[in-house]
Parts: C-alpha cells; sequence; structure tokens
C-alpha cells in the first residue's frame, strides 16, 4: 500500500471533513494521517482488521484502567474498500523525546493489570508475521535467505512455549520500545496499542535489552530502564531464547519493504548475514 492508496481508503472512509489536506505522519503497516485534533490509521490489508478491532478495544480498557495512553476516538474499527480504518484522538506535541526510563513507568502499570473481562488478548504472536514479511518480499530476497528464517522460527517458536518464566503473565504492550511512548504536558503515553497481548511480561523487557546490543542504545540508558522496571531481563535464563525470537522477527519484517526500498534490501542482508554468523555484536540499522 503506498501514500496514493491509503489516501483513497482515507477519502472512502468519510472520518474526516477535510481527508485531501490530512497530513502523513508515518507509513508502514499502516499509513498514518493527521488532521486537527484527530489521526486516522490506515492498515495494510484486510489481515489486520482483527487486529485493529482489538487496538480500539485495548484503548477503551485502558482509558478505564487509568492508565496513560492514546484514546480512540470511535468505538469501532471501519472496513472500507479491503482496509481496515481506526479513528483517535491526536496526542498534544511532545514535550522532549521519549526515554527508556518512560517506557519502565508505563510498563510497570500494565503489567499490574488483571486481563481484561470485557474481551480476550491473544497470545503475544512475535513470530505470527514471519510468514507474511517474506512473502511480500517476493523474489527480491534470497530463497534460501527466507528458507532460513522460516527454520530459524519454527526452532524459537518452540523453545519459547517451554520457557519457564520469571514474572506472573499477563497483560503485554508486545512492542515497549520508545518510539511506541510519547511524552506530552502530563508526561509519558503509550501509543500503537495493536500488538497488546496476554502472555510473557519477559516479552515487553527484551525488547530494550535488545536495542541495547543491536540498535546503538547506550548502556547508562538501559541501566535506567531497569533501574525504573526493578528487575533486568538478562538475569532470566529465557532472555536469549525470547531474543532470538524477536530478532528473527525483526529481521523478517525488513523483508517485506525490500522491494520498494534498496536500502531496506540492504538492511535485510546485513541482518541475516549477522543471524547466519552467530554474531550477536552486528548493529543493525534503520533505513
Amino acid at each position: 500500500m503506498d501514500e496514493a492508496r491509503a489516501r483513497e481508503v482515507l477519502a472512502g472512509a468519510e472520518v474526516l471533513t477535510r481527508p485531501a489536506e490530512a497530513r502523513l505522519l508515518a507509513l508502514g503497516e499502516n499509513a498514518v494521517f493527521a488532521a486537527g485534533d484527530l489521526a486516522v490509521k490506515v492498515g495494510r490489508d484486510a489481515e489486520l482488521l482483527d487486529r485493529a478491532r482489538r487496538e480500539v478495544a485495548v484503548a477503551r480498557w485502558l482509558e478505564e484502567a487509568g492508565v496513560p495512553a492514546v484514546r480512540a476516538a470511535r468505538e469501532s474499527a471501519l472496513f472500507v474498500d479491503g482496509h481496515p480504518v481506526t479513528v483517535w484522538r491526536r496526542l498534544p506535541e511532545p514535550v522532549r523525546p521519549t526515554e527508556p526510563r518512560d517506557v519502565a513507568v508505563l510498563l510497570r502499570l500494565v503489567h499490574e493489570l488483571p486481563l481484561p473481562s470485557s474481551f480476550a488478548l491473544p497470545p503475544r504472536e512475535l513470530l505470527g508475521g514471519v510468514e507474511r514479511w517474506l512473502r511480500l518480499a517476493g523474489d527480491v530476497i534470497d530463497p534460501a535467505d527466507a528458507a532460513y528464517l522460516q527454520e530459524r522460527r519454527d526452532g524459537f517458536a518452540a523453545a519459547a512455549a517451554a520457557l519457564s518464566p520469571h514474572l506472573t503473565p499477563g497483560p503485554i504492550h508486545g512492542d515497549a520500545l520508545p518510539r511506541n511512548v510519547h511524552v506530552g504536558p502530563d508526561g509519558p503515553v503509550l501509543v500503537d496499542l495493536e500488538t497488546f497481548s496476554a502472555d510473557l511480561r519477559e516479552h515487553d523487557l527484551v525488547v530494550l535489552a535488545l536495542s541495547r546490543d543491536r540498535y546503538g542504545l547506550p548502556a547508562e540508558a538501559y541501566d535506567a530502564f531497569t533501574r525504573t522496571y526493578g528487575w533486568d531481563v538478562r538475569e532470566w535464563d529465557g532472555c536469549a531464547v525470547l531474543r532470538g525470537a524477536r530478532e528473527t522477527a525483526s529481521c523478517a519484517w525488513v523483508a517485506q519493504h525490500a522491494p520498494s526500498n534498496p536500502k531496506a534490501l540492504a538492511e535485510f542482508e546485513r541482518r541475516v548475514a549477522s543471524l547466519r554468523d552467530g554474531d550477536p555484536t552486528v548493529r543493525w540499522y534503520p533505513f
């Protein structure tokens, strides 16, 4: 889905007075537009409809629980010409960049919640998108790399299913990165709620451990995160398994962008090579 197609869907949704004037904020699995006091997410394809519906339900649940998070502006997701569409209250401009310790503050709140009673959260399907992302890459990527990631996915899925957690399982954000926290005038707020799940709390903590090792997060920033949360997931003997699963997913996720972005293809190949070589020190980059 390119911007032109996303704008066609946005116009068809009839949720904005002047859709042509909406500003594109992001284009990935969702196209995110902003206009006035609203933000609108247009999903890439019909496969994301259930996830969009659940994201709206999660937003209502978090609001009732008093957890600072983005708020839905409509009670349900729309389905427009094969694409899910959700409407949100636009957040004020950030007052400063998000720090890892801000993520920890919100994770502590989420990890104290019981499971919602009005809807079901699924397990964290960390590896569930691998097949689709590789399929979207088509023949642009080496078939041997695709087969390698599929085999790696299967191995880590089995290993993750056998883990014994340190923390009590329950609701998790599922993609607890600083980019998914917005620091406004009233403090940090959770955004991008579509990966909310019911699973090992350790999933949320491995995210920043991997950021420290692969993406250049400074050690002092990671230490501030663990101090604020109150525990370092690297002390857990299952950490390597969840880290390996997330690396596999992160590598495959890049593949879907390879057909239209040479930088994404180069980054995909870098990541696959580092996994094949078993080198956890190779730096990974955005593209």
